[in-house]
């Protein structure tokens, strides 16, 4: 290791700055291209390996109590790869949407305000509609139209035959139309 430690208090600090400053300029000087290199590769970006480097030799100064001394190169590399890999999970995590693009492509299961007041607005005239029916009419528009309800439901609601709830359905859809028309 380069620099050593001598006892003799506030020297002992300024002769230990001095020798770290001089191997942190070893490090810049032999490793410098590595690191931005790897930093290139990693984050993908020219500006942003230069941050990165930036980083990677300011931990290595804040860290040179620290190191032993063996394989410089391999600790800065190590350095450098961290660097990297933490600055792409956080820039994965702060993406921040710029164009409606995104918003478009979000998929959302609930409809819009616009289109649920649409619905709603849509749905109580049909109720509305389906209550000016003549029995038994009423009843099956409203659970065939409102509510939803399959015919095989309807025939086990009620206990009529399937036919016969057909012909009502069709014959509901007829007089709702009749009526959707004269409003």
């Amino acid at each position: 290791m380069i620099f050593q430690t001598r006892s003799s208090g506030r020297q002992e600090e300024e002769v230990e700055k001095i020798d770290c400053d001089n191997y942190l300029e070893h490090l810049i000087n032999a490793y410098g291209n590595l690191v931005f290199s790897i930093c290139f590769r990693l984050a993908g970006s020219y500006f942003d390996a230069e941050d990165l480097t930036q980083d990677t030799f300011l931990s290595a100064y804040k860290n040179l109590h620290t190191f032993d001394g063996k394989n410089d190169k391999a600790w800065v590399c190590r350095i450098a790869t961290n660097k990297c890999l933490d600055y792409l999970k956080r820039a994965g995590r702060n993406v921040v949407p710029m164009e409606d693009t995104y918003f478009n492509e979000v998929q959302c299961n609930k409809p819009s305000p616009e289109e649920y007041v649409l619905e709603t607005d849509m749905k109580q005239e049909l109720y509305n509609l389906c209550s000016h029916l003549k029995p038994p009419y009423q009843e099956i528009a409203l659970d065939y139209f409102y509510y939803e309800k399959d015919i095989s439901e309807i025939v086990k609601q009620s206990g009529k035959n399937v036919k016969t709830i057909q012909t009502q359905v069709y014959r509901s859809k007829i007089m709702l139309r009749k009526l959707w028309r004269k409003e």
